[in-house]
């Protein structure tokens, strides 16, 4: 018989035959039934095996089925509300295609740690909230290509081995190209500046690489990068673009991942802020008084709601320690199995957030320490855009930036030579930047000053000099990191979860 998907359920009547096969997602049992919850890759769904539906023999047999087993149950399909996905099978027969014995990942994600995990992320995979972040990474990917395609742009795609640095020598992955040095690329961005040329409007999309030895939250040394390049186009109508894009993907995973933002716990009024607002557009200047707690925004001072944050951080952990005592006291005096299993998951979820709140405790005061004595020329550090945006509900557009901080193909402001424009995508909640972008120079001379300003190889960059010495047109782009915008979409602690088999400074393996 055909096998019919979890996530087609809602097309069949109460009481239709059919048949799914999976995986064994979590085992209940009682004398008289066994419930499984059960995934296929589509979605989750509860499957009942009752000792009168299918015999002795076989409810004997169904008592092996163990976390990760695979299997085919059939049986008549039922809407339940409060069953896993909103359906359950009552199963007639089933069958056992493999019997799993002692899968490794049992525990909640936090008691594992992290480094267990990512040893193990080939299976790691299957957890429901990798599930529900992959889900949403395909919803994003998605939504990336049917709004440029939609848009009227052309994707082309750029060379993975390049002769030399884009943006910088220091962060490359050298290999060796039949006798020459080649590099993986850094961005696909200079090749997407000539395609342009021809197309218009044109975006790449794929994995770009940088050897930075960064072990943080937000890096990773092999990621997905959407570059689009727009010919006749100033930085400001990219911030428009920018802007438009960001609306555009953000409100698709709203509408498509509902329920995988459920399983994920994550606040959508955020996400629905970023489609219902307008972003801010602040220049660096103006960011920089801001972070000094010197520009108020909408009567918000960054430096004082940091300490805000400080001490609601010290209220929630005493708070949080009070009510775990309690139930804990309340646990040990005895109750039903149903309730202290309910009163241990709230525990764990008290202590998790007494552990982010510690987190805060350590890192707050040097954020703000950092943001008071920062100096105008800098560039921001991760805490530094984390303060940032604290005042902001939506993404902000930060714009005309120092020069000597930025890339040397971003064209320089009118009467500052100083700054160029360039523009970086901020996202809230300390997520820090997700886009950076910039209108580029069409004047040779300032190019060719730069390149020798920035210890790059002319010989190099001839090729790219020559899109301003034949038919030159203002034009401009930006990158975006897919994995970065996962992570913010999703409200992830660390990137390593945005991506099946994170590549980061000291993980190679599986």
């Amino acid at each position: 018989m055909q096998h019919q998907y979890i996530q087609d359920f809602a097309k069949y009547k109460d009481g239709t035959e059919i048949t799914v096969k999976g995986w064994i997602d979590k085992v209940r049992n009682s004398k008289t039934n066994h419930f499984f919850d059960f995934r296929d890759g589509t979605g989750f769904t509860q499957c009942v095996v009752s000792l009168d539906a299918v015999g002795e023999k076989a409810f004997e047999e169904a008592k092996n089925l163990s976390l990760e087993s695979s299997v085919s149950f059939s049986g008549k399909i039922i809407r339940n509300e409060r069953s896993l996905g909103g359906y359950e099978i009552q199963v007639s027969n089933f069958e056992i295609y493999h019997l799993a014995h002692n899968f490794p990942i049992t525990k909640d994600d936090k008691e594992h740690g992290p480094n267990f995990l990512e040893e193990h992320r080939h299976l790691w995979l299957r957890r429901r909230r990798q599930w529900a972040i992959n889900r949403v990474r395909n919803q994003l990917i998605m939504g990336i290509h049917e709004f440029f395609q939609q848009d009227g742009f052309i994707q082309m795609d750029a060379p993975l081995l390049t002769g030399s640095a884009c943006e910088g020598t220091t962060d490359l992955f050298e290999t060796d190209f039949f006798g020459q040095a080649a590099y993986l690329s850094q961005s696909g961005q200079l090749y997407a500046e000539a395609m342009s040329m021809a197309m218009n409007k044109v975006y790449t999309f794929g994995p770009t690489f940088r050897s930075e030895k960064s072990n943080t939250p937000r890096h990773l040394a092999e990621f997905w990068m959407i570059e689009p390049e727009v010919a006749f186009a100033t930085n400001e109508s990219n911030m428009i673009l920018i802007e438009r894009f960001i609306k555009h993907v953000i409100a698709r995973v709203l509408d498509k991942c509902k329920f995988e933002f459920e399983l994920l716990g994550r606040d959508i009024s955020q996400l629905e802020s970023v489609v219902n607002n307008d972003f801010p557009q602040v220049t660096y200047s103006d960011a920089v008084k801001i972070l000094n707690g010197d520009l108020l925004i909408d009567g918000k001072n960054a430096i004082k709601l940091q300490e805000q944050d400080l001490e609601n951080a010290k209220s929630l952990i005493d708070n949080n320690k009070n009510e775990i005592a309690e139930r804990e006291k309340a646990i040990k005096a005895g109750m039903k199995k149903g309730a202290r299993k309910h009163n241990e998951q709230v525990i764990a979820k008290l202590s998790s957030d007494i552990k982010i709140a510690e987190e805060q405790l350590r890192n707050i005061p040097k954020w703000i320490e950092s943001a008071k004595n920062f100096k105008q020329g800098d560039d921001f550090g991760s805490s530094d855009e984390t303060v940032l945006t604290r005042v902001f509900s939506t993404p902000v557009l930060v714009y005309n930036w120092p020069a000597k901080i930025k890339a040397f193909y971003m064209k320089e402001v009118e009467g500052q030579p100083d700054y160029v424009k360039g523009v970086d995508l901020l996202a809230p909640d300390g997520f820090g930047e997700i886009i950076g972008g910039s209108e580029r120079e069409t004047d040779i001379n300032i190019l060719l000053k730069k390149i020798k300003e920035h210890n790059l190889d002319q010989a190099d960059f001839e090729w790219y000099l020559d899109l301003r010495r034949f038919g030159s047109v203002p034009h401009a782009g930006f990158g975006l990191g897919l994995e970065r915008l996962v992570r913010w979409s999703c409200d992830l602690h660390h990137v390593r979860e945005t991506i099946p088999f994170p590549r980061r400074y000291g993980h190679i393996k599986p």
